[in-house]
């Protein structure tokens, strides 16, 4: 399982300010017809080869209040089936590792990266926000979120103003998220960098449940360069405390000689991470209308922290407008590359003794790229129709100590309708 999943209280700053800059872009298309309700559900389907898949329907509905406010009401659910990765690197030989609960057991073949495959959790996420006019130039947008999941509860709160100057061609974004979560893993919370027991020996713990807090701050600038351009700055700063740790995750212990380490009950140690993170990203985006038919949406993002990642992304999508804008083509791009982590580690040699270890593949040294396409269908003035098919490839960038890739598809459908 792991600690966060997408949809997290962590993103309602840049959701808020997305939404800022959605709505100020309309004014560069054709005004459409509006109703006191609107629903969007979707259902997302996403599968690693061989791994995990996540089935995912997502239900969003906003009621237009008086005076230009309104109110968006969302329900997420995530089912997570398949094998994760625990950390444990391949060898040439098999593996077993006892399983989280201390209950059991499971095996990894000679040359395979081990998997527990036992991989079974179920999300439920409920938000709502109030967007509310503060005056004529003046706009808040307040949220709240809750979700539970087997072994994680997370409750948030976040809350983003704007501002208009320049005749409504410069808006200025300040926000605040919050949130507070708990983890109750299976088995207890292990106590870092100790020994994973064999099965049925009593595992060294800290408690049965832990926490942390989460604090995000954002500024932001969006601004109308002309008729058919709109550009977005944004700089965050977020916080986290408490148990950053995933409880699941695991380094392998070797001999100098490169065998596995004998001595321990087995040769295998569970992370440890800092309790504290400070994260810092900057943003930008450019909304580009062609012509009538055509719209280009570009963006790059820097995001660095103390933990020693770095990393770029830039994305890219194109929307081609077909049959007098009844239907809509848009091919996406996306490229993401990391630095490691200042603790990550591909395996530990014996006498080892860093004060913060992890062999997480999130953490390493890795790119990821992501090609797909959408398209989208008007079937009526106030309905619409989208399909969206797209293909990941994570890899290592480390070639002394590479992960092996890993390979997704990404399917979504949507349907929208306003009355």
């Amino acid at each position: 399982m792991q600690l966060k999943k997408p949809g997290s209280i962590k993103k309602a700053l840049s959701i808020a300010t997305l939404t800022l800059l959605g709505s100020t872009a309309v004014a560069t298309q054709a005004e459409e017809p509006k109703g006191k309700w609107e629903l969007d559900t979707a259902f997302l389907y996403y599968s690693e080869s061989d791994r995990v898949s996540v089935f995912e329907p997502i239900f969003n509905a906003k009621l237009n209040l008086k005076d230009d406010a309104s109110i968006n009401m969302k329900l997420v659910v995530d089912a997570l089936t398949g094998s994760s990765p625990n950390g444990a690197i391949a060898f040439n030989t098999p593996q077993t590792f006892t399983r989280p609960s201390n209950n059991g057991s499971y095996t990894a073949g000679a040359n395979e990266t081990p998997l527990d495959p036992n991989y079974r959790d179920i999300r439920v996420a409920l938000s709502a926000e109030w967007i509310k006019p503060l005056g004529k130039t003046l706009k808040g947008i307040f949220g709240a979120y809750g979700s539970r999941e087997i072994d994680y509860t997370s409750f948030g709160i976040s809350g983003t103003l704007s501002k208009d100057f320049n005749n409504r061609n410069t808006t200025l974004t300040t926000g605040l998220a919050i949130s507070q979560d708990s983890v109750d893993p299976l088995g207890g919370v292990p106590l870092g960098l100790s020994v994973m027991p064999a099965p049925g020996v009593v595992k060294a713990k800290t408690g049965s449940t832990d926490d942390k807090q989460v604090v995000d701050l954002l500024i932001g600038l969006t601004q109308v360069i002309s008729r058919k351009m709109l550009m977005q700055f944004n700089f965050t700063y977020g916080q986290d405390d408490g148990y950053l740790t995933d409880p699941y995750k695991i380094l392998t212990i070797l001999t100098p000689g490169g065998a596995l380490d004998p001595v321990p009950a087995t040769p295998y140690i569970y992370e440890k991470r800092p309790d504290v993170r400070k994260r810092k990203a900057l943003y930008w985006q450019t909304v580009y209308q062609v012509n009538s038919k055509q719209t280009l949406r570009g963006s790059y993002r820097y995001y660095w922290d103390d933990w020693g990642i770095k990393s770029h992304t830039v994305d890219f999508r194109y929307r081609f407008n077909l049959g007098g804008g009844k239907h809509f083509i848009q091919p996406h791009f996306r490229y993401y590359i990391q630095d490691k982590a200042d603790f990550y580690y591909y395996n530990l040699v014996t006498g080892a003794t860093p004060t913060y270890a992890s062999a997480d593949f999130r953490l390493a040294d890795m790119s990821t790229r992501t090609i797909g396409v959408k398209y989208g269908r008007k079937l009526g003035k106030r309905s619409e129709f989208g399909v969206r098919l797209e293909s990941m490839k994570q890899s290592s960038e480390d070639s002394g100590a590479p992960f092996p890739d890993v390979d997704a598809i990404i399917l979504q459908v949507n349907y929208s309708i306003k009355f």
